[in-house]
């Protein structure tokens, strides 16, 4: 089951100074099913106008692989269990942070699946032992040191 997993990132100068930090930070995200996004720098980080609001940080792609992973993983789960999910949604989040080597990093993400279940519902119990499953088995949180929790939709 191991596999190569592709993206090509491309970013060239435009306007600005590269040597005094006035850049754009914006770039491309190429994906090899053929979606192309706009990338940047979060604007908390660096300030507009050398970041483009509109693009997708590193920060927001990293939560939402997280997300996405955990959402996959749970499907499998549930369709497993013998359950019938007709919408999932989660409003996830990030924090940045310190970690334990005082570095910056995404030291927390939390998970707020909102699950539509048709026909049989899992108990509170059932549903956290498949959450749990899911989060082992995600290759994503596999991958990553940050904590990952899940938590009831806001």
């Amino acid at each position: 089951m191991m596999g190569k997993h592709n993206a090509i990132v491309e970013w060239e100068l435009g306007e600005g100074s590269f040597a005094d930090g006035r850049y754009s930070r914006a770039h491309s995200l190429r994906f090899d099913g053929g979606t192309t996004l706009t990338g940047s720098s979060s604007p908390s980080v660096v300030p507009l106008p050398w970041s483009d609001p509109t693009g997708v940080d590193p920060e927001e792609a990293l939560v939402s692989a997280a997300a996405a992973c955990h959402m996959l993983s749970f499907l499998h789960v549930a369709r497993e269990a013998g359950f019938m999910i007709t919408r999932y949604r989660d409003e996830a989040e990030g924090t940045l942070g310190k970690n334990e080597k005082g570095r910056i990093a995404i030291t927390r993400i939390v998970l707020r699946p909102d699950i539509s279940f048709e026909g049989a519902v899992p108990d509170s119990g059932t549903l956290e032992r498949m959450h749990h499953k899911a989060h082992d088995i995600c290759f994503i949180a596999n991958s990553l040191t940050s904590e990952v929790v899940v938590e009831p939709p806001l």
